[in-house]
Formats: structure tokens, sequence, C-alpha cells
């Protein structure tokens, strides 16, 4: 098994509430994917409590190989996310794939 895990810091909004709401849009989207890629064992998105740290978000998601996390990054349901959703709200982003 192998988990894919993304820390995304989004770029500053105009007020807390934007900013939550924005958030909310991103962990409903992500784990909508759970039903729609196939090789999705898990996903889930949380949300960072700690303000004095750099990431806002964090993507935690599992699948049997590296070779499906590569066919997920680029299934077309996932890209459409990325690009439509996360993309322009996105500042920096971090990932780490292990086997477990």
């Amino acid at each position: 098994m192998v988990r894919h895990i993304v820390m995304f810091k989004l770029k500053p909004f105009e007020t807390p509430a934007q900013k939550l709401a924005k958030m909310k849009e991103i962990k409903q989207a992500l784990e909508a994917l759970k039903d729609k890629i196939n090789v999705l064992r898990y996903i889930h998105v949380d949300f960072n409590i700690n303000p004095a740290e750099t990431w806002d978000l964090i993507l935690t998601t599992e699948m049997d190989s590296l070779e499906d996390v590569n066919f997920y990054s680029k299934h077309p349901e996932h890209v459409a996310v990325g690009k439509g959703i996360i993309g322009p709200v996105k500042e920096d982003r971090a990932c780490v794939d292990y086997e477990y």
C-alpha cells in the first residue's frame, strides 16, 4: 500500500470566512473523488488548526501502488479539481508518498 499525502498553503483571503468556505469546497471536491476514481482506497482532507504553521490543508490518500498514485494524479476528475478549484487559490504544495 502507498500513502500519498499532500499539504496545501492557500493564498490570502479577504476574510477568514471566505478562506473557510474555500477550504470546505476543496475538501468536498477531493473527498468526492473516492466514488469517481477506482484506485482510491481511502481519501480524507483535514484542516490545520495551528495558525503558527505554514500549511492550511492536508490531503491523505491510500492506494495499492505508486502506479495507482500516478493514475490518480492524471485522472480527469482529479485534474479538474486541481485546476478548477485548488489551482486558483493555491500558494504552495508539498507532497510525500511512502509504502507501508
